[in-house]
């Protein structure tokens, strides 16, 4: 049976995924390191790790697994997503797959050299906009339907 994870540090569709894995009845894991108040839905579990760089994530990576889904930006914690076999999916609706994972690596490295090499230079993404929800929650329905296949 397949399983939602949530990288719920300023994750903005925490309440999007409980709607579609209400619908096919499937457990949430909401992992942060605090900070967020507990959902009582019985389909939700909030896991609260301690402080610490990535332990969400390592939280999230030694338990998901084949069929499940992992909704996150972090990209790393989405590559060792999808080498287990789960399915990742950024908060915009954006799918990490095998085929684009080794890209998005490359280019998260790469930004990290040149903020590094300048740190005046400031980079941000867009903000989150009602057309990413709205993408979110048509891929989060997809993919999860696929996984239950699976």
């Amino acid at each position: 049976m397949s399983e939602i994870y949530i990288d719920a540090d300023a994750c903005p569709v925490k309440d999007e995924t409980l709607r579609v894995a209400e619908r096919h009845k499937v457990r949430v894991y909401v992992v942060s390191n605090g900070g967020l108040r507990p959902n009582p839905h019985p389909l939700v579990e909030t896991v609260v790790v301690p402080d610490g760089p990535d332990v969400a994530d390592m939280w999230i990576a030694e338990r998901v697994g084949k069929g499940d889904i992992c909704i996150t930006a972090d990209i790393p914690l989405a590559a060792r997503c999808l080498e287990s076999g789960a399915r990742a999916i950024r908060h915009n609706g954006e799918v990490f797959t095998p085929a684009n994972i080794g890209n998005q690596l490359a280019m998260r490295d790469l930004m990290a050299d040149l903020r590094e090499a300048d740190p005046f230079r400031q980079g941000r993404g867009k903000p989150f906009a009602k057309a990413d929800r709205s993408r979110f929650l048509e891929v989060l329905e997809r993919e999860l339907r696929a996984a239950l296949r699976d």
